[in-house]
């Protein structure tokens, strides 16, 4: 080989390894954070686990966990639906619907609503399972149906609201809204608030509407699209809304998360930050993830911060749900980390599975309720190991 060649040839090596060590140090860069070893001081107990279905692991789908205070109600992508007894975990009633299942269950009145991939909803009983209605909501729904009253609430990937008809299904009203060229796949879930309907679209727009009409009260623009390429101006609100009281709380892609009044959609305060998972709440704070993993926790009354935790970051954390004393939230290896609500210290960590969480956990009474994308679901409590008193707190005699 001539020098010349050779020399051309070296080059072409070395730009190779060089362009070869700057990628991988990138894609270092991009892997989730490592998890480190925890010393767990709050003690949680699994009670009773059990399969809801198959794998729709990286489907996005929204399949969660609901109940309605006496049974808790779980559906699978394979068209699985599956009542539970939530201190036992058996079962109560399964009806394997013939259709591949999106988004559910919503459960109130008696009822129990999912959507299915090909574009249906599907009511059952909730006493029984025995399928009630199907009715066509001419596109895919990945929000987990609303029921208020003798109203369903269904959201379309497309941007469509549809009120149903809680006795038959037929339609009641529609509300459509134009969408972007680019989307995120994933919807929020609408909410209900007095006798208002809430619901957040891709085009980062929050409206309100009358549950009984369908006639917009207020709109607001939480997220304004930003930028020049489709991909910049992405503003999605898919994530979680929460409401206490009177007051609203959401969260868009690449815009921020606000307080807003629920009569009115009136900003309160906004702060800069980016989720797609949205937002929960308990009387104090407000929880939300931010789209690079970050949990943050802020004073509900005006936005301030009170705690950041970054040991999440790239790992896909489900949004923080309050749960005792502490905040959970579930990840792409399935595993479940607690943190403290006061100050966003780990206090537990353990693991479903190894298939990803991504569906948000369910809190009722002081049970915690939790499905992976595997098809398993699995309930969890608090040990409490104080010791036992031996005397009573106030002596017989009164003194």
């Amino acid at each position: 080989m001539n020098n010349p060649i050779r020399i051309a040839v070296l080059i072409v090596v070395t730009i190779l390894v060089a362009s070869c060590g700057m990628f991988g140090d990138k894609d270092e860069e991009l892997k989730p954070m490592e998890l480190v070893k925890l010393d767990q001081t709050l003690k949680i107990r699994k009670i009773w686990s059990a399969s809801v279905g198959s794998n729709a692991e990286f489907l996005r789908l929204g399949l969660r966990p609901a109940g309605d205070g006496s049974r808790i109600y779980a559906a699978g992508h394979d068209g699985s639906v599956t009542a539970f007894n939530p201190e036992t975990g058996k079962q109560i009633w399964r009806n394997k619907l013939e259709t591949k299942l999106t988004a559910g269950p919503g459960v109130a009145e008696g009822r129990v609503v999912v959507t299915s991939q090909d574009g249906y909803a599907i009511a059952l009983d909730a006493a029984t399972g025995t399928e009630q209605w199907r009715v066509e909501i001419e596109g895919e729904s990945l929000a987990r149906p609303l029921i208020k009253d003798d109203t369903v609430i269904v959201q379309t990937i497309d941007n469509r609201l549809e009120a149903l008809y809680l006795f038959d299904g037929r339609k009641r009203w529609t509300l459509v809204q134009s969408a972007p060229a680019l989307t995120m796949r994933g919807s929020a879930s609408p909410i209900v608030v007095g006798q208002t309907v809430i619901a957040g679209f891709d085009s980062g727009r929050i409206i309100a509407a009358d549950l009984d009409t369908g006639t917009i009260i207020w709109e607001s623009l939480l997220s304004p699209p930003k930028g020049r390429s489709d991909l910049d101006r992405l503003s999605d609100i898919d994530g979680s809304f929460a409401a206490v009281g009177q007051d609203l709380y959401s969260s868009g892609y690449q815009g921020r998360l606000a307080a807003l009044a629920s009569e009115s959609g009136q900003v309160l305060w906004n702060r800069e930050i980016s989720s797609y998972s949205g937002v929960s709440a308990d009387w104090n704070s407000v929880f939300t993830v931010r789209d690079d993993g970050e949990i943050v926790a802020l004073k509900r009354i005006n936005g301030n911060e009170i705690w950041r935790n970054a040991s999440l970051l790239r790992r896909e954390p489900t949004l923080p749900v309050p749960f005792n004393t502490t905040v959970i939230v579930g990840d792409l290896e399935g595993y479940l980390h607690f943190f403290s609500n006061i100050d966003g210290e780990p206090v537990a960590r353990l693991r479903l599975g190894s298939k990803a969480i991504t569906a948000v956990p369910l809190v009722m009474a002081n049970r915690l309720y939790v499905q992976s994308d595997g098809g398993n679901l699995a309930a969890y409590v608090v040990v409490d190991d104080r010791p036992k008193r031996t005397q009573p707190d106030v002596a017989e005699d009164g003194s």
